[in-house]
């Protein structure tokens, strides 16, 4: 169950990029960013309130570590939209979503809260490398340097993000967390909209699309991930989320009418291939917790 929940919300996160692209080309990536926060922060806060148990869970959340929680999020949406912006989708994307498993396994190994089996950490590399492919099929010519460094800091900072939630994903119940989490993180961003241009929030359909990013992309998606931490190893959940580029590239394909290549096709294959072996081999620190269990 536990798996299944983190590979929803990839699934979910996954419609984000066709969303956006159906926005005004005028539309500031930042803004989007902050907005999806604070829409998905109200949908969070609605669910909690009317979950009784969550709702009580609010008073007394571990807000030190909810806050930390919150700003590695906030850091993630603005560097990753940022990247974006100077690496292009494909790169800023594939360096993101692909550098995040190695600096949540190398986090955990240090910590030596969950060591990786081998077959694990082999199902982790066939999948960064699928992801890889997807962006050298989707690569932008002419872009900086600039773009992979912010691609790895927003990898980082979702990687933190899902390490600090895992740690106290038993504290309260997870949509309280996520509500909690997301409050944080849409407070630090709400200074983007005043600096930067928001005047296409007018154009007609806008704010179904950013209802739709905040809801269920982030709210939704979130409240299944946060779950999902508390189930799985935070590694095997940032491993098993690059379902999300999967879920792009198909909706991308479908949707947008973007070419199928051979490269690309191969980085989906690759990724599958390598999220079935994740998920058939759990952490060792996760499976003597099953076996206890059991």
């Amino acid at each position: 169950m536990g798996i299944s929940s983190v590979i929803i919300a990839a699934m979910l996160w996954g419609t984000t990029g066709t969303v956006q692209a159906l926005l005004p080309e005028s539309r500031e990536p930042l803004a989007v960013g902050a907005m999806r926060l604070l829409v998905g922060a109200i949908a969070l806060l609605a669910m909690a309130l009317a979950h009784q148990p969550s709702r009580r869970a609010l008073v007394r959340l571990p807000w030190v570590s909810v806050f930390f929680a919150g700003s590695s999020i906030a850091c993630y949406n603005l560097l990753f939209f940022w990247a974006v912006s100077e690496a292009g989708v494909g790169i800023g994307t594939a360096v993101t979503i692909g550098s995040a498993p190695f600096w949540a396994t190398a986090y955990e190994a240090l910590s030596r809260t969950a060591l990786p089996t081998r077959k694990r950490l082999g199902g982790q590399i066939i999948s960064i490398i699928g992801v890889a492919f997807l962006g050298l099929a989707a690569a932008d010519d002419g872009k900086g340097s600039l773009g992979l460094v912010l691609a790895l800091g927003a990898g980082a900072s979702y990687a933190s993000y899902s390490l600090i939630t895992s740690k106290i994903g038993h504290k309260a119940p997870s949509t309280a967390i996520a509500a909690g989490t997301f409050s944080c993180a849409a407070l630090l961003t709400l200074p983007v909209l005043a600096v930067v241009p928001i005047a296409w929030v007018i154009a007609p359909g806008v704010w179904l699309a950013i209802g739709f990013l905040g809801i269920v992309a982030t709210g939704l998606a979130y409240a299944f991930y946060t779950w999902g931490l508390t189930r799985v190893a935070a590694s095997s959940a940032v491993t098993l989320a690059l379902a999300e580029p999967v879920t792009a590239w198909l909706l991308a394909t479908v949707i947008i009418k973007d070419p199928v290549t051979l490269t690309s096709a191969t980085g989906v294959g690759l990724i599958l291939v390598g999220l079935i072996i994740v998920a058939r081999h759990p952490s060792r620190k996760l499976r003597a917790e099953l076996n206890k269990d059991l």
